[in-house]
């Protein structure tokens, strides 16, 4: 789930030195002066002020809790991936040839070997970047997995049956069975971020980097080394463990909910060099207090909140370019299977179906997002900036909606509570688990700040209304924090619908597959959802290079509803200088490649 920076929405040696800066702030802070001339920041010719949530995590392994967009981004700001990727159709297994360290992986052995040569890359200290810092990583996520976020029992690397290094730029990567090498390369390696050896490889501060990493249990010592490390945002800047790094900025300055510096490497090995000399990003408590910055011209590169989309032709006077972000990413609303007391109406299908069929997605795309949103139908997206909303299982339909529930048990109480008339487990009853007199009054946990979200839910909360189910909305500054994968049994499991979606809910990698999302037990599967035959289908997607295995699984979802389809919204509305280059085209997957950009001269 990557965002404004969640991609929560529940996602990887320079001729002068630049800096960013994520700005953590309060909402009314300003940053100096607007540039006129559109050559030049709020801050200077070679500084950008960007509108950012402040990140909470650096170790280029993510953790349960911290899959935040903004962290992925500044993650990949210091420590680059394995391997990026583009979607334009343009590259073999959509791998960027130019932003990724290493060559695309000659295949082998009947589809199960892939042999992986790395670049010509130094980390920040001029040491090379070679296999065994690969291998470090491997190490640490082999021997922790139950710590890692992207774990998935049966994925990577359980699904890996050998590492094995040729030499110091050469390895492969043996899987226990052929995959489809575009699942395999877009969703499994793209995992794979090389990590410092030679600086992280020990248990403690003052300890000397050693090959402690290379046996199981000195594996787990050093991940609870660099874990504890991670957790202390406060001390990023100065703890010497993060001023070693292969990307294309290294981190100045670092206020835990205050401003977060980055400056260029000037031991940068890419072929991308930064090519301005500073970036401020800054967060807002709120969209009206981001707008209200970027109006004043106060900020070179922010967001139009939806709401705020009638001024795009103000902003165009102020010299502003607005440009949508379109995300290759769905929407939805998460149910809670394991909640001990709802979780029984959610594994109702015919609930699921009246629930969904309550939800005006085009309507809501259009007047709620002004025309920034499409419907969501099922788990693969669209191709970016198209309108996926004409194929939906569901369609709006009150009075199916409110037909669906009567003939199954329910007395329908137009805006009170509707409550199950006639218990038991047979067609025309409300189903297992579900009570005489249990009535349909149900919590949506979801985000502050956003103010089409909010509306949207008032709207979907009157629509409920009218057919008696009671939606309490309570908006949280992280949703997803408060509403976790559960246990009936646990303490936390008391949450029954959970939204983190004000910028899309799920970013893809390259391959839209669901094994990380809807297959049972998956890491990012927060409402428990399983079912058995879509487990299945999920993972034909992974071994077949038909195309009709992603559809398969597609329609299948889209019609199961393991959670409610909800309007997609472009990531975002930007809004930067007309004299800021290189933002364009914005990655549908929601990275932002800082060193691409300058102003013009």
């Amino acid at each position: 789930m990557r965002r404004r920076f969640h991609r929560r929405t529940l996602r990887d040696t320079v001729a002068v030195a630049s800096v960013i800066v994520i700005g953590l702030g309060t909402a009314g802070c300003t940053g100096g002066g607007s540039s006129k001339d559109g050559q030049g920041g709020s801050q200077g010719k070679d500084t950008v002020t960007v509108a950012f949530r402040t990140p909470n995590w650096i170790l280029p392994i993510s953790a349960p809790g911290f899959t935040q967009g903004e962290n992925a981004i500044f993650g990949a700001a210091q420590y680059r991936h394995l391997y990026e990727y583009k979607l334009d159709g343009t590259a073999t297994d959509n791998i960027d040839p130019d932003r990724s360290m290493a060559q695309p992986p000659q295949v082998s052995n009947g589809g199960k070997t892939m042999t992986i040569t790395l670049k010509e890359n130094t980390w920040s200290d001029g040491k090379p970047v070679t296999t065994r810092d690969v291998r470090f990583w491997y190490d640490l996520v082999s021997a922790n997995k139950d710590k890692w976020a992207s774990y998935r029992a049966g994925g990577f690397p359980d699904n890996i049956a050998e590492f094995a290094v040729k030499d110091d730029k050469t390895f492969s990567l043996t899987t226990t069975q052929a995959y489809n090498t575009a699942w395999f390369v877009g969703n499994q390696l793209n995992r794979i971020v090389p990590m410092p050896q030679h600086a992280w490889d020990k248990d403690s501060a003052t300890a000397q980097p050693s090959d402690l990493s290379t046996t199981p249990a000195g594996a787990q010592k050093v991940f609870a080394f660099l874990t504890e490390a991670a957790k202390d945002p406060k001390t990023y800047a100065t703890n010497d463990l993060w001023k070693v790094n292969s990307g294309a900025w290294k981190l100045d300055r670092y206020v835990p909910n205050g401003e977060v510096v980055l400056t260029a490497q000037p031991n940068y090995s890419g072929t991308d060099k930064p090519k301005l000399s500073k970036v401020v990003l800054r967060p807002f408590t709120s969209d009206d207090a981001e707008f209200n910055v970027l109006r004043a011209g106060e900020i070179d590169y922010g967001y139009v909140p939806a709401s705020n989309l009638s001024q795009q032709s103000y902003l165009e006077s102020k010299d502003y370019r607005v440009s949508p972000w379109y995300g290759w990413s769905i929407t939805y609303l998460q149910l809670n299977y394991n909640n001990p007391k709802t979780g029984a109406l959610f594994k109702q299908p015919y609930l699921r179906q009246a629930m969904q069929m309550l939800v005006d997605q085009p309507s809501i795309s259009k007047v709620i997002w002004s025309g920034m949103a499409s419907p969501t139908c099922g788990p693969v997206p669209p191709k970016p900036g198209t309108d996926g909303g004409a194929g939906c299982v569901y369609s709006f339909d009150p009075a199916k909606a409110r037909q669906l529930l009567e003939s199954h048990g329910w007395k329908i109480t137009p805006d009170g509570k509707t409550t199950c008339q006639n218990a038991g487990t047979g067609a025309d009853q409300c189903g297992d688990g579900i009570a005489a007199g249990t009535p349909l009054a149900l919590t949506v946990v979801s985000q502050t700040g956003f103010a089409a979200t909010t509306k949207m839910f008032a709207e979907i909360k009157s629509q409920m209304s009218k057919v008696g189910i009671d939606l309490t909305i309570k908006e949280v500054p992280d949703s997803v924090a408060v509403t976790p994968a559960c246990k009936p049994t646990d303490a936390t499991c008391t949450w029954d619908m959970s939204f983190f979606g004000s910028q899309g809910s799920w970013y893809y990698p390259a391959f839209a597959s669901g094994e990380r999302l809807f297959a049972t037990g998956a890491p990012v599967n927060l409402g428990s959802y399983s079912n058995p035959e879509a487990d299945k289908l999920i993972e034909a997607t992974q071994f077949s290079a038909d195309d009709s295995a992603l559809k398969a699984y597609n329609d299948l979802l889209a019609k199961d509803l393991p959670v409610l389809w909800l309007p997609n919204p472009v990531f975002q509305i930007s809004a930067y200088r007309s004299g800021l280059q290189g933002v364009e085209p914005q990655d549908p997957m929601n990275n932002m490649f800082f060193q691409d950009w300058s102003w013009k001269n």
